[in-house]
Formats: C-alpha cells, sequence, structure tokens
C-alpha cells in the first residue's frame, strides 16, 4: 500500500467506526427516551372529550350567564388543566387577572380580549376560530362577547386564579352581571 491508500484505508476505517458508534449512541438513547415521564394528575389513562359530553357550569368569579366547563385536570390543585369558558354575547368581563400564566384557543365565535386594568373599547383586540393567545400570569386583561357569544379554551398550569383589578366588580362580592 502507497502511503496514500494507508491514510484512504485508515480514513475509511475511522469513518465506519464513528458511524457505528453514532448508531449505537442514537440506539441507545432512543431505548433510553421511551421509558415514560411520571403522568399528570388526571393524565394518566386515555382520555377523549366530546362536545356533546361537555358539562358547563356557573362558575363564582364571573357574570351568572357565563359557564365554565373542566375538560382536563382540577383547575383548583396544583397541576395542569384544560378549561373552556362560554360567554354570551354582550357581556362583558371587568378587568382581571390570573396568578398563572395561560393559553387561550379560540373555539367558535370571536374572542375580544383587550389588555390594562381599565375596561377601553379601544384597547379590544378581535380573534376568530383557531386562534392562540398566550397571556402571562399577572396581566390586566378584559374581555366582551361585542359580536355574539364566543367559546375560548384555555390551558394553564393550577391552581387557577382570578383577581379582578376593582374589587366592586367581582361577582363573588356583588352578585351582578
Amino acid at each position: 500500500m502507497t502511503p496514500r491508500s494507508n491514510r484512504r484505508h485508515g480514513l475509511s476505517t475511522l469513518i465506519v467506526a464513528a458511524s457505528s458508534l453514532m448508531a449505537a449512541s442514537q440506539a441507545e438513547a432512543q431505548q433510553q427516551g421511551e421509558a415514560p415521564r411520571p403522568h399528570q394528575p388526571g393524565e394518566s389513562a386515555f382520555l377523549a372529550v366530546l362536545p356533546e359530553t361537555v358539562e358547563w357550569r356557573a362558575f363564582p368569579a364571573f357574570p351568572p350567564s357565563v359557564r365554565l366547563a373542566v375538560i382536563v385536570g382540577t383547575p383548583g390543585k396544583e397541576g395542569p388543566y384544560t378549561i373552556r369558558v362560554k360567554v354570551p354575547g354582550g357581556v362583558k368581563l371587568a378587568p382581571h387577572r390570573h396568578p398563572e400564566d395561560r393559553v387561550y384557543t379560540v373555539i367558535s365565535g370571536v374572542f375580544y380580549i383587550g389588555l390594562g386594568d381599565r375596561f377601553d373599547e379601544s384597547r379590544l383586540r378581535a380573534y376568530p376560530p383557531g386562534s392562540v393567545i398566550v397571556l402571562p400570569g399577572g396581566t390586566s386583561h378584559f374581555h366582551w362577547a361585542r359580536s355574539g357569544e364566543y367559546v375560548s379554551q384555555v390551558s394553564a398550569i393550577g391552581p387557577l386564579g382570578l383577581d379582578y383589578v376593582d374589587p366592586h366588580d367581582d361577582p363573588r362580592r356583588t352578585g351582578k352581571e
């Protein structure tokens, strides 16, 4: 063998060895990655929620005509949860905030949300079905079912919290819509 062919042979051997080592490492990583992670509360078994099985209920922190449905998890406890909120046309939710980060998905209708400590119609933004809105915890915001009923889905890590900027707006205290 010439010095040049020795180098090629050595390089080929190195490439084959490196490829074999990479393949073995990937196989080991896949085997290790197959172990399931610990399940979150309420997520240890397959679950499918169909629209007709959703149970809508009044929620004391909302105006009386607004309905909430728990889809997954227990919102009042630590851990992930998913809820749906159905707001009839014309209803306004006064400025409030949640301590937890939230991800909203608009299911139906047009979801109007504005940011700030006071209800300001000019700050409302409209989001059609399919829109996803990320709301960091502690962000003051307000809603209005301006163009008719809407349904939004909220996913977060509990416990769920809701504090009105002006305590007089809290239906738990005043019982008004």
